[in-house]
């Protein structure tokens, strides 16, 4: 490990706004603050959102300046990466603020349940040959079921075409409400004005792929089923469907790989398509 990475990771154990729980931690020292980030670290009752696989921390802050009546977590296991977006908070003195370095396949252990209210996922690795790895798999999403609202908003912006169609399938898999999607999220005239926002947040690399003609993809939708209707005279709460909390299926069809590198993003495979 490079002399500036340990410099920066000295540096993190001093910063109030970053927890750090590695899965080789957690198993040893459990995290107290589950289910109580609004009393013992936000103090106040505004929304949680989270942006899992959140890289240098740019995208949480930024979401963070825009929307300052709602409170962001930025997860991550690369900590050297993290400490920017976190130090920047710091020097900024936004409260609305967190980082949590930890690994994304144990989320579900910081959050307790009905905590989160939203959760972006901003270029993640698309995992073309790996699908329990995907983000928006069953894998992860079954576990942000443990601690996301109903009407929790899942947020997924990418420039992997591969990505993008495989949670389309996920969606429509497994009967979620796809709230917008759209494949060029910078020349779509039909976004809604609550989108229209989030335009003016562009990551380092985002900039990079837009300028080599990329198409940014962006889509959000609900990890619950709908409800059933009520039926007509029914003063019952309206029921939720059978597996609102049951397993989900993932998709059974073969997608494109994504036909281009992207930055520190090499392509995993010969062949051209992938489950």
């Amino acid at each position: 490990m490079g002399k500036g990475k340990l410099q920066k990771f000295a540096e993190m154990e001093t910063f109030e706004n970053v927890f750090q729980y590695p899965f080789s931690v957690i198993e040893q020292v459990p995290f107290e603050m589950t289910g109580r980030w609004h009393e013992d670290y936000f103090k106040n009752d505004n929304p949680i959102v989270l942006e899992l696989g959140c890289g240098k921390g740019e995208y949480t802050v930024e979401l963070a300046r825009l929307f300052p009546e709602m409170n962001f977590i930025g997860v991550d296991i690369k900590g050297a990466r993290m400490w920017t977006g976190a130090k920047m908070a710091l020097q900024e003195g936004l409260k609305n603020v967190a980082f949590l370095r930890t690994n994304i396949e144990i989320i579900d252990r910081f959050f307790g349940h009905d905590e989160v209210s939203e959760i972006w996922l901003t270029f993640s690795d698309p995992q073309m040959k790996n699908p329990r790895k995907r983000l928006t798999s069953t894998y992860f999403l079954e576990r942000y079921r443990r601690f996301l609202k109903d009407g929790g908003i899942i947020h997924v912006k990418t420039d992997s075409n591969f990505l993008y169609t495989y949670t389309n399938f996920m969606v429509k898999e497994n009967q979620l409400p796809l709230l917008f999607a759209t494949t060029d999220l910078y020349h779509d005239e039909s976004i809604d004005d609550e989108t229209r926002r989030i335009l003016s947040i562009q990551t380092y690399y985002e900039q990079m792929w837009i300028e080599r003609g990329l198409n940014i993809k962006y889509m959000k939708f609900k990890p619950y089923p709908q409800p059933l209707p009520r039926r007509e005279g029914e003063n019952s709460p309206t029921p939720t469907l059978p597996y609102r909390e049951g397993e989900l299926r993932e998709p059974d069809v073969e997608i494109e790989l994504d036909d281009y590198r992207s930055y520190h993003r090499p392509k995993r495979s010969s062949k051209d398509k992938a489950r």
